[in-house]
């Protein structure tokens, strides 16, 4: 089996080892057990590539929730412009 192929499904599988409020230290950890106990012929170098290939994914698909970049109480330059006119 290929890499692609065991990220594509480890990704797949994400709700059985994640659980309700998953955090990135959590599924790390899930995901390291769960390479180690279902594909442990994977060389180190790829249980690594599996590990961030399935972190990708899951960032990718937001599973960790959304991240705020700027301060969100600030107000909205765009809404002062309109209520100036």
């Amino acid at each position: 089996m290929n890499r692609s192929a065991i990220i594509a499904e480890i990704t797949d599988m994400a709700d059985d080892f994640l659980g309700a409020k998953p955090d990135r230290e959590h599924a790390r950890a899930a995901l390291a057990e769960l390479i180690e106990r279902d594909y442990f012929e994977l060389t180190a170098a790829e249980r690594t590539t599996v590990t961030a290939g399935v972190m990708t994914a899951l960032d990718a698909a937001e599973r960790f929730g959304m991240e705020f970049v700027g301060d969100p109480f600030q107000d909205d330059p765009a809404s002062e412009k309109e209520s100036d006119e």
